[in-house]
């Protein structure tokens, strides 16, 4: 299973939505899963991962991971050359080096990074930019360019930025 996850914020909590889908050319996800969190820390520049981990962490409670399940997150799993990780880096951490993790982000960071890739979907000119752990990052690409959507993002993951958007009753986990 391929389990996706984004983080939407409002003024003091924060929607963390999972779309689940079976296979990199899925049309329909398998599961959505959702939760509402209270904010436990400001936005840090730098450290985005400190505002965005604990919500994934508290959503996973509710999912049974099993071997050979991927996740993916919407920023980076790594930064620069020098080992400086993103969201995604700590989250591998997290799960004990356990899943695959792959960082889609939809804006460049300014470092050189050797295990970055740029990826163009469909016929925009502005790339999406993968990073991954514990799987081939070149494997992974040929599998985003093909994920299931005419347009730079694919439709599944427009689909899960959408629903952390939709705001609902705010039902807040501490």
């Amino acid at each position: 299973m391929i389990y996706a996850f984004d983080t939407y914020y409002y003024e003091s909590s924060a929607k963390t939505v999972c779309i689940a889908f079976e296979n990199w050319n899925s049309e329909t996800e398998s599961f959505i899963y959702s939760e509402n969190t209270k904010v436990t820390s400001d936005y840090e520049s730098g450290a985005f991962y400190k505002r965005e981990l604990p919500c994934i962490l508290s959503l996973l409670k509710k999912i049974d991971l099993q071997n050979g399940d991927l996740i993916i997150v919407d920023g980076y799993v790594t930064l620069d050359n020098n080992g400086k990780i993103g969201l995604g880096g700590y989250l591998y951490q997290s799960l004990d080096k356990k899943y695959p993790i792959i960082g889609i982000a939809k804006n460049s960071f300014n470092s050189e990074d050797c295990q970055r890739r740029t990826v163009f979907r469909g016929e925009s000119k502005t790339p999406l930019f993968l990073t991954a752990i514990g799987i081939d990052v070149d494997e992974t690409h040929s599998n985003i360019i093909n994920m299931h959507g005419n347009y730079r993002i694919p439709a599944l993951l427009k689909k899960l930025d959408q629903l952390t958007r939709e705001k609902d009753e705010l039902n807040v986990r501490n």
